[in-house]
């Protein structure tokens, strides 16, 4: 049985903080039927990407999104273009890879962020001749925030006026403040 003035020396804390992780890279095909016959394919591209992250499960979390698909192509025996654009929609489920067992509460956020964004692998003319099919990937990384515990230890012999006379200041000029690389730990959000 522990002692229990060791017992005194540690504090749990609650606060907020991550309580899972999770990442996926999804690809998908869209066949695209144009309103003329295509001879060949001059370009694609995605635009008016959307999308919003659920938490699903324990251990997943749901995003939605829809973006437009522009494909630019020829038709008529490659004597007139056009563009056909078409809405798609998509729905990928991210497990938690990294997940809190101390995680306390039932109230979760969730936060996703999209790091490739929809973008088009190969567009290419289906075998019958009269649909388009494109390839595309994204990637999401999401993080599930809610409240946990934290366990630190008190210092039953310190002396409060030690700490409130203690020299804080490490040396730091501004100039080397503004050295530190902000990048350093990935990207920054918004």
């Amino acid at each position: 049985m522990a002692n229990i003035d060791q017992d005194l020396n540690y504090r749990e804390i609650i606060c907020k903080a991550v309580c899972g992780k999770g990442r996926k890279f999804s690809q998908s095909t869209h066949t695209i039927t144009p309103s003329h016959k295509p001879t060949s394919i001059l370009g694609s591209w995605i635009i008016n990407h959307t999308f919003k992250a659920t938490r699903s499960a324990d251990d997943s979390v749901t995003v939605e999104g829809r973006y437009d698909v522009n494909i630019w192509y020829s038709y008529n025996n490659n004597t007139k273009t056009e563009v056909c654009t078409e809405t798609v929609g998509y729905k990928d489920e991210i497990i938690l890879s990294t997940k809190d067992e101390h995680a306390t509460g039932k109230d979760l956020d969730v936060s996703a962020r999209c790091i490739q964004a929809p973008n088009t692998l190969e567009c290419t003319i289906s075998p019958n001749g009269s649909r388009m099919v494109i390839q595309c990937e994204r990637e999401f990384v999401c993080d599930v925030i809610g409240e946990t515990k934290v366990c630190v230890y008190v210092n039953s012999d310190a002396k409060p006026d030690e700490w409130e006379d203690k020299d804080w200041d490490y040396g730091l000029d501004d100039e080397d403040v503004e050295d530190i690389d902000q990048f350093f730990m990935g990207e920054l959000e918004e």
